[in-house]
């Protein structure tokens, strides 16, 4: 699928056996939703369903902290395609770019973005983005809320299911949603 950068072998992998493996026949509509960064990259998939939407998987690929910026973008593509591989999403949804306070910062996330928006083209998911004030204005009614809010907020939207703790990963999973929200439902499942 396409060379990959020596991955450092200090840092554990993606708990492989933690997350679910979608069959290659299974016909529903999967969303994942993608928290760039350069460090730690969130996720959360959701499975679209006539009663709602339905927690497939969540939580944080993280790479090495001492590792140079490159190889933790190697490490985080490869995490990520091990990601796609397995849950089989149709639609991948990133966090659009967005010039905050600190560009240093912008560039970092940029380069999350990078590696995401190329794992998820490489997959050949539809691939759609979301300014992060869009995502929180659909899943709490204020594109200003914090993170602790909209985790609040999608916690309850796909209850009973257990969210993770993460603010990284609750941000993908609202990205997931905001898709579901803007888009018209499947009702095959």
């Amino acid at each position: 699928m396409g060379t990959t950068l020596p991955i450092p072998t200090i840092h554990p992998t993606l708990s492989h056996s933690a997350l679910p493996e979608v069959p290659d026949d299974f016909k529903g509509r999967i969303v994942l939703g993608i928290d760039p960064g350069t460090l730690v990259m969130g996720y959360g998939a959701v499975v679209d369903r006539k009663e709602g939407p339905v927690l497939l998987a969540a939580g944080v690929l993280r790479a090495p902290a001492k590792a140079a910026v490159p190889q933790r973008l190697g490490y985080l593509g490869a995490e990520l395609e091990e990601l796609l591989m397995r849950l089989k999403p149709s639609v991948v949804v990133v966090e659009e770019a967005f010039c905050g306070k600190n560009v240093q910062s912008a560039l970092r996330i940029g380069e999350g973005r990078g590696v995401v928006l190329a794992a998820a083209a490489r997959f050949g998911a539809e691939i759609v983005q979301y300014p992060p004030a869009v995502a929180k204005r659909s899943i709490v009614g204020n594109g200003a809320a914090d993170k602790r809010h909209v985790a609040r907020m999608v916690a309850r939207e796909l209850h009973p299911a257990e969210v993770p703790d993460s603010l990284d990963a609750t941000d993908a999973l609202a990205l997931a949603l905001t898709y579901l929200h803007h888009s018209s439902p499947l009702g095959t499942l």
